[in-house]
């Protein structure tokens, strides 16, 4: 929570004082592992590059540009 709250100190009071969180399930398992879980996640997290500043707040696993999928 303290990483998203830096990032949204960042932002213009005007964004700051007028914003929507959403939540959108990408996919779910009743029967998947923690291992699994967490593959899936970075999964996404790269997918969506999440990771990168520019467009998410994952600080993890590391942007290092763009890649190729």
């Amino acid at each position: 929570m303290k990483v998203v709250n830096e990032d949204f100190a960042q932002l213009p009071e005007s964004v700051r004082k007028d914003y929507t969180i959403r939540k959108q399930i990408l996919w779910e398992s009743d029967t998947c592992t923690e291992a699994d879980l967490s593959a899936k996640e970075v999964e996404f997290i790269r997918e969506f590059r999440s990771n990168d500043p520019n467009i998410g707040y994952n600080r993890w696993p590391k942007f290092y540009g763009e890649t190729s999928t």
